[in-house]
């Protein structure tokens, strides 16, 4: 049990020794920590785990190697990564078959492993150190600080890493002087809208003294997105303290998770933090020895994306239906349960500690002027290097595709990257040196959202995704007001008459009028959002929305309805192979005599008879 700042402090410079002697080999040991992610989860990073140490406990070197797991690495596509301390060695896409070779070659015999390394695909040399790879060389940790790197499970290990310094400080501190610190630093909503978070705290904190909360968002729902997720698995009690220094500063003693129920491994390593932060006396009351009290607890959410919006999110936790609520009263003075109330997002909170406990300078030195400190992005679609990346605000979006990325596959065309999830919208290559911070973004017709980039290729249709966008927020409306709920069903309806080669430009022009129309009326943040997908395609893309409704044509052979598949006599070898591959029945020919034909009544434009043939003699017209 941890009774003042004196144990505190004791207790910092004991996990801090620890983890350093980890991390150096201080201690004599070697040291294993495999990716304990969703991600590397899911390709068997527990299985790996469990056979590790079956096979360390059969050599008999359990006092001379250690088995972990920590958070996510970030470089999902190239998942499940193993990492050996003290000499930093990384080997990549790791399978339980490899697990036995890396224990006799590299624990036993102290030789690395060279076919598991990462290799650069530029030069094709084998990179041995995790900061050696162009993937994290331009990333700076703020928000991720701990992640795949501490044990999230272990209380001592973020400990050592710096956990609670950030509180002790401010309860050193006058609460006004805790929200100045915030102000000062530039600390803006992660979440989306770019709020300045300061601002917010100050608005609660002028509220009359009585029961307050703070909330914090961690229902992410944008397809694609899943910052916040690692955040909680990597590190959860930096999102805990967060809360507690945002508590302290505007008088609150409660703090409420909201969290997705999709996300089960976040939300059990969120339990244990908040346990073994209560068994040590850092969560309950008269923390540290002061007067300041403050308890966590945990609401699951059913997995609508409305609830996204933080006055839904509040309707949620009070066991209402998620719908958002007029506002003003804004939730700062009149929010959970008609108290003042702060809604932060995981990563706006994970940001906090590390102000409080380094200071707002050394946080506002990353970033633009508008837009301080890093900002973190679920980097997928078509990419390279699939995965969770933390950038400073004013990193161009060249160099998150193609020096983080890593660049399009297969040689192929960049298109357009989508930003900000079904509320962002379209970049192109126009922008490809356009700095990334909230302000530049929306003034490009995009936003920062809360931190999705999908980036698409030149087989991508922006009808399509335009389409796809508005499939999933007509699901995800909650019907409250008239212009979504009956607006964006509309516009879908118009998307795929154009998809399927039905529009007129009558049509066209109504979608674009709808989509205005929607995006001034709505209630609140969703359905004001909703047709941004459909107007920066619109911007960027309208001769593919032509293309669609007078040729008959989808540019990126993409929408079925419009699309047929052809076999060029003169490359058709006669074999018979796609024929055969057919659910239909669509191709005949003659075996050797005569080429292949598809009859295009039969047509279900499965795509088999290309991906059998070995001739590249099918295409798509």
């Amino acid at each position: 049990m941890i009774k003042n700042f004196e144990e505190l402090n004791q207790l910092s410079a004991k996990c801090a020794s620890c983890l350093d002697a980890k991390f150096t080999g201080s201690d004599g040991k070697r040291h294993i920590v495999l990716c304990g992610g969703t991600g590397c989860l899911s390709s068997n990073s527990d299985e790996i785990t469990k056979e590790f140490r079956k096979l360390v406990a059969e050599k008999h070197i359990e006092d001379k190697v250690t088995v972990n797991q920590v958070g996510c690495f970030g470089f999902c596509s190239q998942g499940p990564f193993v990492k050996i301390y003290p000499e930093d060695t990384l080997y990549r896409l790791v399978k339980i078959e490899d697990v036995s070779e890396i224990v006799e070659k590299d624990i036993i015999d102290g030789e690395v492993v060279d076919r598991l390394l990462y290799i650069d695909p530029k030069t094709a040399e084998k990179v041995t150190k995790q900061e050696d790879i162009n993937f994290y060389k331009k990333q700076v940790r703020v928000a991720l600080h701990g992640c795949g790197s501490i044990n999230p499970e272990d209380i001592n290990e973020s400990i050592g890493a710096g956990a609670f310094k950030g509180l002790a400080r401010a309860l050193t501190m006058d609460r006004q002087d805790v929200i100045n610190e915030i102000l000062e630093s530039g600390l803006r909503g992660r979440g989306g809208g770019g709020f300045p978070t300061g601002r917010k705290w100050q608005f609660a904190y002028a509220q009359p003294d009585g029961e307050k909360y703070v909330v914090c968002n961690g229902d992410e729902g944008d397809p694609g997105a899943f910052m916040d997720r690692s955040i909680l698995e990597g590190n959860p009690l930096a999102v805990i303290e967060g809360m507690m220094i945002a508590g302290y500063a505007i008088g609150a003693q409660n703090g409420y998770f909201y969290v997705r129920a999709e996300y089960p491994i976040a939300v059990n390593r969120l339990k244990i933090a908040i346990k073994q932060a209560e068994e040590l006396g850092l969560l309950g009351n008269n923390i540290l020895g002061t007067d300041f009290s403050f308890n966590v607890h945990i609401r699951l959410g059913a997995g609508a994306f409305v609830c996204g919006e933080e006055t839904a999110l509040l309707n949620s936790i009070e066991g209402q239906r998620g719908m958002p609520r007029p506002r003003p009263p804004f939730p700062a003075v009149k929010g959970l349960w008609d108290k003042p109330s702060i809604i932060n997002n995981v990563e706006t909170l994970a940001c906090v500690p590390y102000i409080l406990r380094e200071g707002k300078d050394a946080f506002s030195s990353h970033g633009t002027q508008k837009s301080k400190g890093t900002k973190v992005f679920a980097l997928g679609g078509k990419i390279n290097n699939v995965g969770l990346v933390e950038v400073p605000m004013g990193t161009t979006l060249r160099e998150l595709i193609y020096d983080i990325g890593g660049g399009v596959p297969n040689g192929k065309k960049f298109k357009a990257i989508q930003t900000g999830g079904p509320s962002g919208g379209c970049l192109t290559a126009a922008d490809l040196d356009a700095e990334i911070d909230f302000d530049n973004l929306v003034a490009k017709g995009s936003m920062m959202g809360s931190g999705g980039a999908i980036v698409m290729d030149e087989d991508n249709c922006m009808v399509d995704v335009a389409k796809f966008y508005m499939e999933f927020i007509c699901d995800e409306s909650c019907g409250k007001c008239t212009p979504c709920r009956i607006g964006t069903k509309r516009m879908l309806e118009i998307l795929t008459k154009i998809t399927d080669g039905k529009a007129t430009m009558d049509d066209l022009a109504e979608l674009e009028e709808l989509a205005e129309n929607v995006k001034s009326n709505s209630l609140c943040g969703l359905g004001q959002t909703a047709p941004n997908p459909v107007l920066s395609t619109l911007k960027h893309f309208r001769d593919e929305y032509i293309a669609h409704i007078v040729d008959k044509k989808c540019p990126a052979h993409t929408c079925k309805n419009l699309m047929i598949y052809d076999i060029e006599a003169d490359k058709c070898k006669k074999c018979s192979l796609c024929a055969r591959k057919c659910p239909v029945g669509a191709i005949s020919g003659v075996v050797g005599k005569e080429p292949f034909v598809i009859d295009q009544s039969k047509c279900i434009k499965c795509g088999m008879c290309i991906a059998s043939c070995k001739f590249n003699a099918i295409v798509k017209k």
